[in-house]
């Protein structure tokens, strides 16, 4: 697994960056100058960009960033204007030794895609540290799918979001399931790092699973917390699903 270290952009964006053969890899650098101070700090050239999905926030860099790196390699959606080659669910990418297996993850939007490691995922705006990325294209059917399919990874499979949402995530996490042990964990922890600075990803999926609200909508505890939310009962799993949905739109702690 290569070093994927964190870049911060504008409020609550990461840009995560490795190393690619000769020189670093980028995903979603919505924000160039961060990323260009950066490598110029390194001395190193971007040889490659990952795109998500088409939000200003994700790819709004990319103009500039080929201004300085006329050779950069731009994967992503091919309704991404830049995009020099284009990707889609199925397909795989060979950056140097490592390969990235391309995931179709509609919901947040309809060209949403995730990049696959071999004990890593680049999980955008898909999926958060204890949270989902709201529905601004596709229907709750969609990303409840997205989301089961993300939960069938190993475990040990290291999660990179886009954002800083942690701690507002788990808020509405203990909001949903106030007895959950772990989530109680992971606020105490996730305060501490807000405190000292500290990212609080990547994170593991064995822990999205334990405490992430929209990985659980089949729980018991889950079905009650939606169903009392709805006045009446609903059923496990999508239903369950688009009600939380909609209760973390609406969500002030």
């Amino acid at each position: 697994m290569p070093e994927i270290q964190p870049i911060k952009a504008f409020n609550d964006n990461y840009i995560w960056v490795f190393q690619s053969g000769n020189g670093i890899c980028a995903v979603d650098p919505g924000d160039p100058r961060p990323l260009l101070a950066w490598l110029a700090e390194k001395r190193q050239p971007l040889t490659a960009i990952l795109l998500t999905h088409h939000h200003p926030d994700h790819i709004g860099g990319l103009a500039r960033l080929r201004e300085h790196f006329p050779e950069v390699q731009v994967y992503g959606p091919a309704s991404i204007a830049g995009v020099t080659h284009p990707v889609r669910e199925g397909g795989q990418i060979s950056l140097g030794e490592l390969a990235l297996d391309v995931i179709a993850t509609p919901g947040h939007t309809l060209d949403h895609l995730i990049y696959l490691g071999p004990d890593f995922a680049f999980t955008g705006d898909t999926l958060f540290a204890a949270g989902c990325g709201r529905l601004f294209e596709g229907t709750p059917a969609m990303m409840y799918q997205s989301l089961s399919r993300l939960a069938g990874l190993p475990d040990t499979t290291r999660l990179y979001p886009a954002h800083e949402y942690t701690l507002a995530n788990l808020y509405f996490a203990q909001a949903c399931e106030p007895d959950n042990r772990t989530i109680k964990d992971r606020l105490v922890w996730a305060q501490q790092c807000m405190e000292s600075s500290t990212p609080t990803l990547p994170v593991l999926l064995s822990a999205e699973k334990a405490s992430n609200p929209f990985l659980r909508a089949s729980l018991p505890t889950l079905v009650a917390a939606a169903s009392s939310r709805a006045g009446h009962a609903v059923k496990p799993g999508l239903e369950t699903f688009t009600i939380l949905r909609q209760w973390k739109n609406e969500f002030v702690r």
